[in-house]
């Protein structure tokens, strides 16, 4: 076999860099770069979680705005709460700073209004609201509240919806919705602090508005437990340690009964219509607002 020493010849198009499948930009081989493409930061999140063996931890992460609950907040925490994990067998629940949390945030929902003032956004968000509630409440692992500072409003309502609730001597719970023109109609709310609490005080601290201290949070069951604030995390761990230890299917079946019964006692549970009356409530403010604002018909 003769083998050639002489170079192989290549077509004349293989001339270009093989690599450009494009033709050459005129005046040179390669395009004019684009504007670069700066990607979009990362939302801030607003929810930690942590799993610590059988107990996860989700603390709500807001601590400059009081941790109001934003539309954000709420897909957050769904997420974490929505797909239980059958290792878990308590969750707690808490807020970092100062503060559990100060209810929800005021000018996202106005500022929902103005965006949509037939009010979907309120809607949507309190539909959120309620199933985030529903969670806590109908999940098969115990929820715990970890109660510090102030619990207004929304605040008030995620620990209410946990089973158990162990709050600072600082803790205050507070529902001012009716001196700011709302309905009482978030979460579920409502049928939970009236079976929990009963008709008569209930009805007195919402036309009021006035502040409920931890002790007699604690005289109404509003809380369990009522500690020194140093002294939440050893309370906690006093209820999650024996939790723990018992037999899944016996805790998981227990809790469903538990669920069962108190939801037996509540008679009609229309916490369903809480998004909508919020969003009407809302939407008829906005446009009584608006029509004041109106300049005059020529």
């Amino acid at each position: 076999m003769n083998v050639s020493s002489q170079a192989p010849q290549y077509p004349p198009y293989a001339m270009q860099p093989p690599y450009l499948t494009n033709p050459p930009a005129p005046g040179g081989w390669y395009p004019e770069p684009g504007p670069a493409v700066v990607p979009e930061p990362a939302p801030a999140r607003t929810v930690r979680s942590e799993l610590r063996d059988a107990v996860l931890h989700v603390e709500l992460d807001s601590p400059e705005t009081g941790n109001a609950v934003t539309a954000a907040m709420l897909d957050e925490l769904l997420a974490v709460l929505a797909v239980p994990d059958p290792a878990v067998r308590v969750i707690v629940l808490s807020g970092a700073g100062r503060d559990f949390c100060l209810g929800g945030d005021r000018d996202e929902l106005l500022a929902g209004l103005d965006e949509d003032p037939t009010g979907g956004r309120i809607r949507s968000y309190g539909e959120k609201a309620r199933r985030v509630c529903d969670a806590l409440t109908n999940s098969s692992a115990v929820t715990v509240a970890r109660v510090q500072g102030r619990a207004t409003g929304a605040g008030f309502a995620l620990a209410l919806a946990c089973d158990l609730r162990v709050g600072a001597d600082n803790a205050v719970f507070r529902l001012p919705e009716l001196a700011l023109g709302l309905p009482v109609a978030w979460g579920g709310l409502l049928p939970r602090l009236l079976h929990e609490v009963g008709a008569a005080r209930v009805r007195e601290i919402i036309l009021t508005g006035r502040p409920v201290g931890a002790v007699e949070a604690g005289e109404l069951t509003i809380l369990q437990r009522v500690v020194p604030e140093q002294d939440l995390d050893g309370a906690v761990d006093e209820w999650t340690r024996p939790i723990t230890r018992r037999p899944e299917a016996a805790l998981r079946v227990t809790k469903t009964l538990l669920g069962s019964h108190a939801s037996a006692t509540r008679l009609a549970d229309a916490s369903v219509l809480d998004s909508e009356l919020m969003a009407s409530v809302l939407a008829a403010a906005h446009y009584t607002r608006s029509l004041a604002t109106r300049p005059p018909a020529d």
